[in-house]
This record gives C-alpha cells, sequence and structure tokens, in this order.
C-alpha cells in the first residue's frame, strides 16, 4: 500500500509540474465553476452552460421577516401570508398594497383562494381556517364575529398577541372592502398546508396528531384522515382526485382516496417532506429534508445567512404513551437560530409508483415546488434564497432572490409565478418571458503571481459579448482595472494590465440562436520568481532511510509535507530540506559544503530530485561546517528564464575520532585502589567518563573538576576492592584464588567525547605491588 501512496504522490508531482511549465490557462465550464459567480439574470445549467433565465422581479417588500403563503384570485390581485404577527398582504394589479387581515395568532401558515375568490387563512398556533371575503359578511357560509373599530384600529396599528392568560380575539379584517371569520377551527395547535378539490371541499393538513380534516363548503369539518405521524406538512390533489400527503417523522407520502383510505406511495430516505407537486403526466413530486431517527448524519455547512434562520426542534417523547410534537425542521411556526443545514432532497413518484430521486443539494432546503410555463419543476429554496428548475436529469440555478428563503410559489398572469419569501419578506414575479440582457461575473481567480494576460478562448454560441477587468487586490472594488471588452473576432489578448487578479464577465442578449456561453478559459504567463529554500536540516549520526520518496509539490512542500523520517547511523549525515515555488515550477536541488575558514563551497550533490541526501561522515575530517542547498526550477524553464533559491543550515560540526587516554595508573591503598588518568580529545570536550573493576558494572566517575566541558579532563579517584569470591569472574588456576590481598584486579576506563566517539584503556593491579601501568 506505501509503494501504491508513493506512486501515486510521483504521478500528482508530475502533472503538477507539466502544468507549471510556460503559458498556463484558467478555465470554467462545469457547474461547480460557474456557481461560484455570480449571475443577474443568467441562468447556470448543470451540463455546465450559461443561458438567459426568465426575468425576476420584486413587486413589494413587506414589513414582516416571514411570508409563508402565496395565491391570486381571478380579479388578478396577489394575496401574501405572513407572520410573526400574522398577516394577509394584498397586492393589487395597480401596484398598490396593504394589509387585509391581521389575527391575533402568530402565523398565517398557508392559504387559498377558491374560484369565487373567497380566500381561506389557516393560522398557528391554535390553529384555526378563516374565510376572508371581498365586500360584506357573508352570511350562511360559516359562524362570524364582528368586530369593534378599536380592534380595526388596532390591527392596523400591528397588534401584539395578547397577555397570557387573556383569550385572544376571533380575527380582525383590516381593510373595510373585506369581511373575516373563523371557518374551521382544527382544535390542533399546528395547520401546515391547506388544499381545495374540484368540489370546493377544503383539506386541512394538522400538527401535533398528524389529522387532515375536511371541510364542506357550508363550513362543516371532520376528520377525514388520521396518520401515525406526528406533522402532516404539505397536501395536493393528482390528476384522479386523490389526496397526495407528505409527512413529518419518517418522510411518509400518502395517497388518500376520496373516501378516505390512504395508502403509502413512498417512505423517503428524509425525514420531513416540505412541498409536493403534481405534473400533468401524473408524476408526483416531493421535496424532502432532515435525517431520520438512527440515519447517520453526514458532515455539512451551516448557513452562511444573517439573521434567523429557519427551524425548530425535532419530535420530542415524554411520559410513557403520550407525545409532545414540535414544529418540524423545514418550516417552524417560530423561528430558531443557529438550525443546522440538512440539505433536500427531490424525488418523483411515477404513475405506477415508482420512486426515484432526480435532484439533491447538502446545502439548499426545499420550501416550496411548482411548475412554470414549459412545465419545468421550479424548487424554492433556502438558506441562499435560489430557484432551481429541474427537467429529467438536468437542471438549473435559474433565479436568486435577494432574500434567504424562497417559501411559496402561485400562478401569476401570462404564464409567470409568485414567489414569496423571508428573511426579508418579499413578492417577486418570474417570467414568464426572459430578460432582455443577463450578465454573468465569474469568480475572482487568483493567478499567485504577477501576471501577463494572454488571449481568452471561448465555446459558445448566439449574442453574447465577454469583458476582463483586472486587480493587485482579491476584491473588484478595490482599484481595480476597469472593464474592458475582449475581441472575440479578432482574437487578441485581454486589454487588462498585467497583475495577479483577474475576472471575466459575460452579457448575453436574446438572438437565434439563442444566447449560450459552455466554456470561457484564459491564457496568461505567471512572472517567474526564484523558488525559495525555507529550511536545511543538518542530522549528524543519522540518515533517511533507502527507499524514502518525497514527492509533495514544490508549492504544496512548505506547509503539508510528510516528516522525513530518519534512523540511528554513527556514520551518515542526514541533510533534509523544505522548498517551494510559488510558480509550482518542478525543481532540482545541489548540495553544497564548506568548512570552517574556507570561502569556497564545494559540491557534494548535483541534479537530487528528492529533499534529502545521505553523507558519509568520513568524508568529513574532524571540524565545523555548513551545508548550502540551492533550489533550481530549471525543469520548468529556459536556461534563459531559470532562477535558482538557496539557503545555509546552521554550522554544525564532525568528530570522527576517539579521545585519547593517558596516563592511566592505579594503585591499592589499604582496601582501596586509587586510580588516575588522563583524557583528551583532538576536537570536541569530553562528555563523560566511566570505569569498571574486574568485568563489574560500569560507574560513572566525574572529572577533577566536576564539571566536563573541556577536551583535556583529568580523573583522580578511588574504587573499592572487590571481596574476595565476590562473584566476580575468576582464574581459572586454582592457585590464582585467594583473598583479595593476594590476587589481582583488571581496572578499564572508557572515554566518550561530544559525538559519544569511545577511546578504552585497562591497567592491572595486584595486591603484592603497589601499582601497575596501563595496557
Amino acid at each position: 500500500m506505501t509503494k501504491v501512496l508513493q506512486f501515486l504522490g510521483v504521478c500528482l508531482m508530475v502533472v503538477a509540474n507539466s502544468l507549471a511549465q510556460g503559458t498556463r490557462t484558467w478555465e470554467q465550464t462545469r457547474y461547480d465553476e460557474f456557481e461560484k459567480g455570480s449571475a443577474h439574470g443568467v441562468a447556470i445549467n448543470s451540463d455546465g452552460s450559461l443561458t438567459l433565465a426568465p426575468t425576476f422581479d420584486a413587486l413589494y417588500t413587506t414589513p414582516s421577516t416571514y411570508l409563508w403563503g402565496v395565491a391570486s384570485d381571478p380579479q388578478g390581485d396577489v394575496f401574501a401570508a405572513a407572520g410573526s404577527p400574522a398577516r394577509i398582504y394584498r397586492l393589487a394589479r395597480d401596484g398598490s398594497a396593504n394589509i387585509i387581515f391581521a389575527p391575533q395568532e402568530l402565523q398565517v401558515q398557508s392559504l387559498v383562494i377558491d374560484g369565487d375568490g373567497v380566500i381561506y387563512a389557516a393560522t398557528s398556533p391554535d390553529g384555526k381556517v378563516y374565510k376572508i371575503v371581498r365586500g360584506g359578511p357573508n352570511p350562511g357560509r360559516g359562524p362570524e364575529t364582528s368586530h369593534t373599530t378599536a380592534e380595526v384600529a388596532a390591527a392596523q396599528e400591528g397588534a401584539k398577541p395578547p397577555p397570557e392568560g387573556e383569550k385572544p380575539r376571533t380575527s380582525v379584517a383590516v381593510d373595510s372592502s373585506y369581511s373575516a371569520s373563523v371557518y374551521f377551527d382544527s382544535k390542533t395547535k399546528y395547520i401546515w398546508d391547506l388544499a381545495l378539490d374540484r368540489q370546493g371541499q377544503l383539506y386541512v393538513a394538522t400538527g401535533d396528531r398528524g389529522e387532515i380534516y375536511r371541510v364542506d363548503r357550508q363550513g362543516n369539518g371532520k376528520l377525514f384522515f388520521k396518520s401515525d405521524e406526528a406533522h402532516i406538512r404539505a397536501l395536493d390533489f393528482d390528476n384522479s382526485g386523490n389526496l397526495i400527503a407528505g409527512t413529518d417523522g419518517s418522510g411518509l407520502i400518502y395517497r388518500i382516496s376520496p373516501q378516505g383510505e390512504g395508502f403509502v406511495l413512498y417512505s423517503a430516505p428524509k425525514k420531513e417532506i416540505t412541498a409536493l407537486a403534481v405534473d400533468g403526466e401524473g408524476n408526483i413530486y416531493a421535496a424532502g429534508t432532515g435525517e431520520k431517527r438512527g440515519a447517520p448524519v453526514a458532515p455539512t455547512t451551516a448557513p452562511a445567512s444573517t439573521g434567523v434562520i429557519l427551524g425548530t426542534p425535532a419530535l420530542t417523547v415524554n411520559t410513557p404513551g403520550t407525545t409532545t410534537a414540535s414544529p418540524p425542521t423545514g418550516i417552524s411556526a417560530v423561528p430558531y437560530q443557529n438550525v443546522t443545514n440538512i440539505g433536500s432532497e427531490v424525488y418523483r413518484i411515477s404513475p405506477d409508483g415508482s420512486p426515484k430521486t432526480i435532484w439533491s443539494s447538502r446545502e439548499d432546503l426545499v420550501y416550496a415546488l411548482a411548475f412554470d410555463q414549459a412545465g419545468r419543476l421550479l424548487a424554492g429554496t433556502g438558506n441562499k434564497g435560489k430557484i432551481y428548475a429541474v427537467r429529467g436529469a438536468q437542471y438549473s440555478d435559474l433565479a436568486k432572490a435577494s432574500a434567504n428563503q424562497v417559501t411559496a410559489f402561485a400562478r401569476a398572469p401570462k404564464g409567470g409565478l409568485y414567489a414569496v419569501t423571508s428573511n426579508l419578506g418579499k413578492v417577486f414575479v418570474l417570467g414568464p418571458n426572459a430578460v432582455t440582457e443577463g450578465a454573468f461575473e465569474s469568480d475572482v481567480f487568483d493567478a499567485k503571481n504577477f501576471s501577463k494576460w494572454g488571449r481568452v478562448e471561448t465555446r459558445g454560441s448566439g449574442n453574447f459579448e465577454l469583458f476582463a477587468r483586472s486587480g493587485n487586490v482579491d476584491n473588484p472594488d478595490r482599484n481595480w482595472s476597469p472593464w474592458k471588452k475582449v475581441d472575440l473576432q479578432k482574437d487578441l489578448p485581454i486589454d487588462a494590465p498585467s497583475a495577479r487578479f483577474i475576472q471575466w464577465r459575460a452579457v448575453l442578449r436574446p438572438g437565434n440562436p439563442a444566447a449560450v456561453v459552455d466554456s470561457v478559459k484564459v491564457n496568461y504567463l505567471p512572472k517567474n520568481v526564484p523558488p525559495e529554500v525555507d529550511e536545511v536540516t543538518v542530522m549528524v549520526g543519522y540518515r533517511v532511510p533507502s527507499g524514502t520518496h518525497t514527492s509533495a509539490s514544490p508549492a504544496e512542500s512548505s506547509a503539508f509535507e510528510m516528516p522525513i523520517p530518519t534512523v540511528r547511523d554513527r556514520h551518515s549525515i542526514a541533510v533534509k530540506w523544505r522548498a517551494h515555488d510559488d510558480n509550482d515550477d518542478a525543481l532540482t536541488y545541489s548540495v553544497y559544503y564548506r568548512g570552517d575558514g574556507e570561502s569556497r563551497w564545494k559540491l557534494l550533490r548535483d541534479d537530487v530530485d528528492d529533499r534529502y541526501v545521505n553523507l558519509e561522515s568520513d568524508l568529513f575530517p574532524d571540524g565545523g561546517y555548513t551545508i548550502q542547498v540551492v533550489a533550481s526550477d530549471a525543469p520548468s524553464h529556459s536556461p534563459q528564464e531559470a532562477l535558482t533559491g538557496a539557503r545555509d543550515s546552521v554550522r554544525f560540526e564532525v568528530d570522527n575520532t576517539p579521545p585519547k587516554i593517558e596516563s592511566l595508573a592505579a594503585k591499592v591503598e589499604g582496601a582501596q585502589m586509587h586510580v588516575a588518568f588522563r583524557a583528551v580529545d583532538g576536537f570536541s570536550p569530553i562528555k563523560r567518563a566511566e570505569y569498571s573493576v574486574d568485568a563489574g558494572d560500569w560507574q560513572l566517575v566525574e572529572p577533577v573538576g566536576q564539571i566536563s566541558d573541556y577536551k583535556i579532563e583529568n580523573y583522580d579517584f578511588t574504587a573499592p576492592i572487590p571481596a574476595p569470591d565476590s562473584g566476580q569472574m575468576r582464574a581459572a588456576d586454582p592457585d590464582a584464588r585467594g583473598s583479595g590481598a593476594a590476587g589481582e584486579h583488571t581496572v578499564v576506563v572508557r572515554v566518550y567525547d561530544r559525538f559519544e566517539n569511545v577511546g578504552i584503556s585497562k591497567t592491572v593491579v595486584r595486591t603484592n605491588s603497589s601499582s601497575v601501568g596501563a595496557r
């Protein structure tokens, strides 16, 4: 395995070096590359192309932070459901906007409009459905409550929820041209969605108990379907009139017959179904989010949005047999901060019941699904406010709102779509026509070095122009050059000053054929800069094991290289270094040495590819030395353009000669031996000395001055005479045995210098003589 990794590393270095020679290119041609740029009226398509997008215009910015639903009536007015506090805004065809409804609940979570223009609005918490009718009271169509002028005034001023313990008022119609009444009280905490069938019956999706109620045209409601899930999150109808319902908890998608018989079409991999849509061919589309219990949670990036992020805790269990259901993760009655974004998936269930995941994102959370006039599925997402279009295996980043979440869609006149958002609460209209001009600005490219810009190679068709600008700081707003048009017809170089950073801009316009940009490639030549040797390390008495490869590219080696291993070898000197090249050029190295007092560098190794060499210490006489490593980028440049960089090591010393032991003598003095000698080294100080008597354990001995810090040290010490028969090695001759006074003893001394060179000598002491010299 190690050899495979080493081979791969060498291959990567070869590839990196081959790209580092001469003219280089920066190309953008894939979706993930274009996605880093900024689009204005331009769609970024999954096949790696840029095309004109539909118009996307802001109609109205409401005072509310959150808009949850949107619907339009037969007269062409559009209505947006808001919270908190609960509001319904009306945008008239003449562009005027006003609040028509302001109940005491926190949210108007959903609204629908029937063919007669009657508005049904669902609120949370303490979920109720209100009926709002243009004109006066609405007799015979459910209970009503009249309201005082004070109540209306309070609503117009943005009334707060009533104090704790005080019962809230039933409803308030702010606009005198509308009347409002409680149409149905679900007796549950949350109402998540509403749907009207062909007969005008209203279906109400609730939370806490996972129930769906059906309310007839007289306002009489009863339980239609009950799930074992905590929340019914989304409703729609298939082409046969069956109700389609999505849940939170297990991510179930139900098909429920008009008789209330439910069948699970699909149990999604995600825990919560946030939106549903059904196309003309009977395909059911569902958006899912959240991780199911027990499923591993993939690491995700927390949303980078400012302000409050949508989401709530999951279902929590209290006592046995009872549960308390909190709002689902996707949309919350009370917004929470710092909720981790867990991404979304979109599923398609074919008419035969087979499911398929057609789109997924680890960053975007889908809140709404709808179809445009071309039949493409649109997904409104957060927390970047993007609208995606999905058709088959292809998708497009179609538009981006100036808000964090796109939460709902509704039909707009002439084939367009209304879209509402949260953080900020805005109303937009999408399409139906394409923009008359779209622009796309690429991400800022960092060439790493001061560079000269060459020609631009493009692949595309139709009516588009290209512009470029450059600068020496990464923010284009800080005194970059102005945008200059790139002459694609004459194939001229970019008219931008040489610099470190560059950016291009494509402007697309309608035409035949349609404007399409598939690829933009910028040619550039960085100014060559010398390589740098960051550090040189010399390790005397060590070597780098054979077979070690240092294959990191020069650009990465300084910061990311693995440490070069070494092993102990007193006959070797390991020299290793770190180096980098800002041009990512291939490098070769030369290694030189110079001794103390010398003026000329002598070559030791040349054309070294690895970042180390092993040297034999015997090549260096005792003394002090310095190593110099020279890096060259010659493999990536012509001889005239090649540059070098060098660094010296710190001074190091080599000492291969052991110290000498002089004047070793020992004599008996009573029950002890008196030993004296002198240790001399020609280069380095004496490190330590030891002695052994009769092959016993080595004993450390201090010099006469106690501190061992010089090349000559004197030693004078006494040692006990081993007792007879003490277990020391004895002579084989029985006559040599006996008491310590009648025998002989061998004293061995050894001395180490600072480089662990060792000198050894011995002397023999006999009890019948006063002393014996060294041998």
